[in-house]
């Protein structure tokens, strides 16, 4: 969609990212980075356990290790490992009922690095928060049994078609075409499941009334500039960072702090775009406004 028809006539390009380049300094977009890594690495492995912890009582054959698999692909090597030993050596030790205080107290440790992006959405937006905190934690938990319905609705989709893949494979033999289809299928329904994430954060996420979209300019190029900085992170990582050389065994920690904050960096980046060109739109709100327009409401 060209940019003359997401903002207000007589914007042109350049100024959209002068003003975009403004907006993220004056937010301090890599100091609010710094702050959701540090929450999100606290909160990723409560998170992780939660949703393993319910794994066994799912009917998807083989969705432990198809979910350590794709943390292997999207995270360089030692941040992998770290996440996935710690994680298995958690719920190795524990495993009591389904739905223990201890199991529910890991939810709500979980809900931690939701509620941190809550509080840095609402600087791109240039709002205060008002909503008492019972709504905004309790929206920060049900945001994470959400993530995790859609990671595992996610996986799901992509196991089963593993399947039938197979399936496919024993009636008509393998093929390349066979091949790609099914990979396009995995990465089709990958791509689905960050695009729905992105797209609730954004909407739920910032104390602001918006109307929802599925897709937004700044959740399409959010979840671009992620695979593409996960990618190029890892092979960073993994071809020229000697972090265990460097820092021993606290490398995967390094690691995996420094890939979190470039997670939190392009969700806040997608963020900053989204309230920019609300805050160009014709009827839209300006900075600082909660409330959409009487005349559009």
């Amino acid at each position: 969609m060209p940019l003359s028809r997401l903002i207000r006539p007589g914007v042109g390009f350049r100024q959209f990212i002068k003003d975009l380049y403004k907006e993220i300094r004056e937010d301090q977009v890599s100091t609010g980075a710094a702050a959701l890594a540090y929450f999100l690495m606290l909160s990723i492995f409560p998170a992780a356990i939660f949703l393993l912890s319910l794994l066994p009582y799912l009917p998807i054959p083989g969705l432990e290790s198809a979910i350590t698999d794709l943390l292997r692909e999207a995270m360089p090597t030692q941040a992998a490992e770290l996440f996935t030993s710690t994680v298995d050596r958690v719920l190795s030790e524990r495993r009591g009922g389904l739905l223990s205080v201890g199991l529910l107290g890991t939810l709500w440790a979980a809900s931690n690095g939701l509620n941190a992006i809550i509080g840095q959405l609402n600087v791109t937006y240039d709002v205060r928060e008002t909503r008492p905190f019972w709504k905004t934690r309790g929206m920060s938990v049900l945001l994470v049994l959400l993530f995790g319905a859609l990671v595992v609705t996610a996986l799901g989709l992509i196991i089963f078609g593993g399947i039938l893949q197979r399936e496919v494979a024993e009636l008509i033999g393998w093929s390349g075409a066979l091949l790609k289809l099914f990979s396009a299928f995995r990465w089709l329904v990958i791509l689905g499941f960050l695009l729905t994430a992105f797209a609730v954060v954004y909407y739920f996420g910032p104390n602001v009334e918006q109307r929802f979209r599925f897709i937004t300019p700044g959740a399409v190029l959010g979840v671009g500039v992620l695979i593409l900085a996960a990618l190029g992170f890892r092979f960073y990582v993994e071809n020229f960072g000697k972090y265990e050389a460097t820092y021993g065994s606290l490398g995967a920690v390094i690691v995996l702090l420094l890939w979190l904050y470039v997670a939190g960096l392009v969700i806040l980046f997608g963020s900053e775009v989204n309230s920019l060109l609300e805050h160009y739109a014709e009827g839209g709100k300006r900075k600082g406004e909660r409330q959409l327009p009487s005349s559009n409401a």
